[in-house]
């Protein structure tokens, strides 16, 4: 009996719509995309409007017989890959690839932005032909990928060295965390004191509190860039006289963070939870495709991760509203649905905000069901878009301003302020991460008015040094390439790999380092192929690739407009960039002929080469000693790379001794065993051997 023929991406997507569809249908899993451009040719003709030519890759060969197949005893066929760019190219793909004929069997594309049994029916009932829109705009970003990558990379081969390779927005990124590598080199700390007085009311001896200085009494910013400025300010304030110059006070209400979109939801994982964008990104899709849950079956247990929008559909909104009301009461909710503004210009509001399709199904409900780090990513999808919809949570804030007098004329003021929750609304459920620059101090303060004098008990002033910007971690990486403009939800994950992977960059204690080679490949990209490595021309590209798929542009003239500049840089860097020898002599001896070894940069990283190659190939490994001894035997730790290009620390003596460690250590001992201090991806100094956990800060005040 023919069937309906539905075709989706992933074999685990194909058993969650098998479950709900039944019997009557077929489903196949094109395993991705079955055409692409070939691997080793550029796949391209430009001189005919820029035509791809595409290819069944080998592996694929066998999934289109299959499809093919089923076409053939099927009444009508479905196309139910992801509802993007991506998934609506593959769909056309798919067409051509399997050569499905519409005049012999119907063709739909349906499109279900969660896979559950409501959405899958919903989409049946609507379904429409394919967006070309979308397909010409997934084609023109492929091709303009393809032009840069297969026509930049040979260059850097013949000037740099084999195996490299650049990106029209891998380049990008690299040059984000170069950049900044470079002003943090160049950064000149500047000395300047803060000082705190303690006080306390009269009346209340007890109830001391600090007070920070803020200004002159006039008003002027004080500048106390010494510690003879800061002695001097200090012995002012211990003859003054303090008074309450004036009190305000207030009620805040902290408003919740819109549901996730894919960039927010990459931060937030990595923050809260130290998930690589990538590791989130396939966990995200594990819970998208359906999980089985016991009795309940299998069901996709959160919407669509790839989007750039926080619209929610409006049932879901009631669902969870009724949810807040019946499980933490009417005070937790407020009088009206609370709608969140586009997340960016490009969002697409047919798109949803990621949430779990069914907010009743809570996380310790569905938790033997779910490995740990499925759970903990459904905790924090569920928590976030349960939160979005509470109550604001209320403050009581107390800004207090202090005079302190010596003369009629001089005087200075200070400032003291406190917060108090009144009311946890949403934070009952989830509190956003903030960064350690947004982290707000706040003091207890004694019951004051206007007028009261205080009494003084000590100044306390503190050096402090300007500091340079922070280096990127995944997090701010993300949240840098998406308030440029630069790439979209599905390149984030794979742009953070690429870069590693390339050798471009490494992770240390959680932040991003430039390799040389990277350096090295940015100054060139720079200097020779500057709109390549232009953040804003890049984000410019994104916004045109977004016009297409709205059938505002034509795909051919955007390729026209990037490829002839394109082309003429290329002509001209081919003569004027000069070799670049990366090798470096050092003073390590080849053990086999006794020349030289020097300093080559490979695939993973540094390694050591004999000078007489090739007529001697004998290698070494490259390492960085870090002044710290093995707890296990004594002999010295060293900096290492693995094959994916990350940092970690092994023993010197390896084979032999196999401790490694991929936390940083640190040279001083702990301070209650004396074992080795490793610090963590929270900046905390942590032992390898007993409990011992402090802050770094804490850790060099004790010296």
């Amino acid at each position: 009996m023919a069937q309906k023929l539905v075709i989706v991406e992933s074999p685990a997507k194909a058993r969650t719509l098998n479950k709900i569809l039944g019997r009557s249908y077929t489903i196949k899993a094109s395993l991705g995309h079955v055409r692409d451009l070939p691997r080793k040719s550029l796949g391209v003709n430009i001189d005919k409007d820029f035509t791809p030519k595409y290819v069944i890759p080998q592996g694929k060969r066998k999934v289109i017989r299959g499809i093919k197949e089923a076409a053939s005893k099927a009444n009508s066929i479905y196309l139910a890959t992801d509802p993007d760019r991506e998934g609506e190219a593959i769909s056309w793909h798919l067409v051509a690839a399997a050569k499905l004929d519409e005049a012999k069997v119907p063709i739909h594309r349906i499109v279900f932005h969660e896979i559950t049994k409501e959405a899958v029916e919903k989409a049946f009932k609507h379904p429409h032909s394919i967006d070309m829109n979308l397909v010409t705009a997934q084609q023109a970003r492929r091709i303009l990928d393809r032009l840069v990558g297969y026509k930049l990379s040979p260059l850097l081969w013949r000037k740099v060295q084999r195996g490299l390779s650049a990106g029209r927005v891998q380049s990008v990124a690299v040059r984000i965390i170069v950049d900044r590598e470079q002003e943090i080199q160049v950064f000149n700390p500047k000395e300047y004191w803060t000082i705190e007085v303690a006080l306390a009311p009269l009346e209340e001896q007890e109830a001391k509190f600090r007070a920070k200085l803020v200004a002159s009494a006039a008003g002027t910013k004080l500048n106390i860039s010494d510690e003879n400025k800061a002695t001097k300010i200090a012995a002012d304030l211990e003859k003054a006289n303090y008074i309450v110059k004036s009190i305000q006070r207030k009620q805040v209400a902290r408003q919740p963070a819109p549901p996730f979109i894919t960039s927010t939801l990459q931060q937030e994982a990595w923050r809260k939870l130290h998930f690589t964008a990538k590791h989130t990104m396939a966990v995200a899709q594990q819970l998208y495709e359906g999980l089985p849950l016991g009795k309940e079956g299998s069901m996709g247990l959160i919407t669509y991760m790839r989007t750039d929008s926080t619209h929610v559909a409006a049932p879901a909104i009631v669902e969870v509203r009724d949810f807040i009301a019946k499980k933490y009461g009417e005070d937790f909710l407020p009088p009206k649905p609370r709608v969140f503004a586009k997340k960016a210009k490009w969002a697409q509001e047919a798109h949803e905000a990621i949430r779990p399709t069914k907010i009743y199904r809570e996380p310790e409900q569905i938790k033997p069901f779910l490995n740990p780090a499925q759970l903990k990513l459904y905790e924090l999808i569920w928590r976030r878009m349960v939160a979005s919809q509470m109550s604001p949570a209320l403050y009581a804030t107390t800004n207090i301003e202090i005079q302190a007098s010596l003369t009629r004329q001089k005087g200075y003021l200070l400032k003291a302020s406190s917060s108090v929750v009144k009311f946890p609304g949403f934070m009952t459920v989830y509190s956003e991460s903030k960064d350690e620059d947004e982290q707000e101090g706040f003091v207890f303060l004694p019951e004051l008015k206007a007028d009261d004098r205080l009494s003084y008990w000590g100044a306390f002033p503190e050096q402090h040094f300007t500091q340079p910007p922070p280096r990127y971690t995944e997090a701010s990486l993300i949240k840098a390439l998406e308030q440029r403009g630069i790439g979209r939800p599905s390149t984030y994950a794979p742009i953070l790999s690429i870069i590693q992977d390339r050798n471009y960059v490494y992770k240390s204690d959680g932040k991003f380092y430039p390799h040389e080679l990277g350096v090295i490949v940015n100054t060139i990209l720079k200097e020779h192929f500057p709109k390549i490595v232009d953040l804003g021309f890049t984000a410019q590209m994104e916004e045109q690739l977004d016009e297409i798929a709205q059938g505002k542009q034509e795909w051919i003239l955007l390729l026209r407009g990037f490829y002839s500049p394109f082309e003429d840089m290329l002509h001209k860097a081919s003569s004027n960039i000069s070799k670049v020898d990366m090798s470096k002599t050092t003073d390590e001896t080849c053990p086999n002929c006794g020349r030289p070894m020097v300093i080559k940069v490979g695939r993973f990283g540094k390694f050591l080469a004999c000078s007489g190659y090739p007529e001697c190939k004998t290698t070494m490994p490259f390492v960085v000693k870090v002044g710290v001894p093995c707890p296990q035997c004594g002999g010295e730790l060293v900096q290492k790379l693995n094959k994916r290009g990350q940092v970690f620390y092994g023993c010197s003596n390896f084979p032999q001794c196999r401790f490694a460690t991929s936390y940083k250590p640190l040279s001083q001992p702990c301070p209650e065993c004396g074992k080795l201090l490793v610090l963590d991806r929270d900046g905390r100094a942590k032992c390898t051997a007993c409990q011992y956990k402090v802050k770094l800060a804490e850790l060099e005040s004790k010296k």
